[in-house]
């Protein structure tokens, strides 16, 4: 089994377009959307959700209102104002370090496992789908992420198929890390704006320091030209091969609404483009051994 992830070093290069129509060419694969606090694979792909899982992380305090004598200690001892006027706690505000539960003299305060959100096995038209979702203000998200990646990894073993291509998180954050576990290529996505080159670089420092062989792939590539010659210095300053170029088409964007993939929607245009990075990636994908599920 090999695994691919599209990264990027910020937010708004393309990159989910890019997953996308990767999906719709090459082999058949398990497809896993690690962009968990900000999910949106799900609005091309269009999944059917298969089964829905609870993720639980960290303890949350609850107070009984049976027991409680509202003294107040609870409230003072708060360093977060998660516990409301009535001695209530505000979920939004806990953190689930526990003081309230330390300082109760009468035991009513406790705490609990906390729900955080729910990952998803689904169908799409292009194979299975590993998703998920935070709740809104929830933390956590490296812990869902390798959820999210190992249920990958074990449903690509089930059926017996030898990719898995993830949509990882934009940045260098604990998502990102995450995400890059036995990971067997980066894609790197960057656009030729002054932010995207800064933090692409990064994003490629966060691969070299794993070991992680990158590639890179220049979206919207006509908006700067003199950036794009930029990345391609520093792409041969590190060894880093450019799989492509795509150029900034509206099309994209048209595609997105349309719920479609470039590919389906513009095959014999941008879509022989993707078809033509996607054999330029598989090129070096052939060339790293299978771990066997690893």
């Amino acid at each position: 089994m090999k695994q691919l992830i599209v990264i990027s070093g910020k937010g708004g290069t393309g990159k989910t377009s890019i997953v996308a129509a990767l999906a719709s060419l090459g082999p058949a694969k398990v497809l896993a959307d690690c962009d968990v606090d900000a999910a949106d694979l799900h609005l091309i792909l269009h999944p059917e959700i298969l089964k829905t899982f609870e993720f639980i992380s960290g303890k949350e305090a609850r107070i009984d209102p049976d027991l409680c004598t509202a003294c107040g200690l609870c409230a003072e001892h708060c360093a977060f104002e998660a516990v409301s006027p009535d001695f209530q706690v505000i979920p939004e505000h806990c953190e689930g370090c526990g003081v309230c539960t330390f300082v109760c003299p009468e035991g009513a305060a406790s705490m609990s496992p906390r729900s955080c959100g729910f990952w998803y096995k689904s169908r799409t038209r292009f194979g299975p789908l590993v998703h998920a979702a935070l709740k809104m203000g929830e933390e956590n998200s490296g812990k869902l992420v390798t959820t999210v990646r190992e249920a990958a990894r074990i449903l690509a073993e089930e059926k017996g198929l030898d990719m898995v291509l993830v949509d990882g998180s934009p940045g260098i954050g604990c998502p990102v890390i995450a995400s890059l576990a036995n990971i067997d290529l980066a894609l790197l996505v960057a656009e030729p704006t002054i932010s995207a080159v800064h933090d692409v670089k990064r994003v490629f420092e966060l691969t070299r320091h794993f070991k992680i062989p990158a590639l890179v792939l220049v979206n919207k590539a006509d908006i700067n030209p003199g950036l794009v010659k930029e990345i391609h210095a520093f792409c041969r300053e590190n060894g880093v091969p450019v799989v492509g170029e795509i150029p900034y088409d509206q099309k994209f964007t048209k595609a997105q609404i349309a719920g479609r993939t470039i590919t389906e929607f513009d095959a014999k245009g941008l879509g022989r483009e993707m078809e033509r990075v996607w054999e330029n990636i598989k090129k070096h994908l052939d060339k790293i051994p299978a771990k066997g599920g690893s």
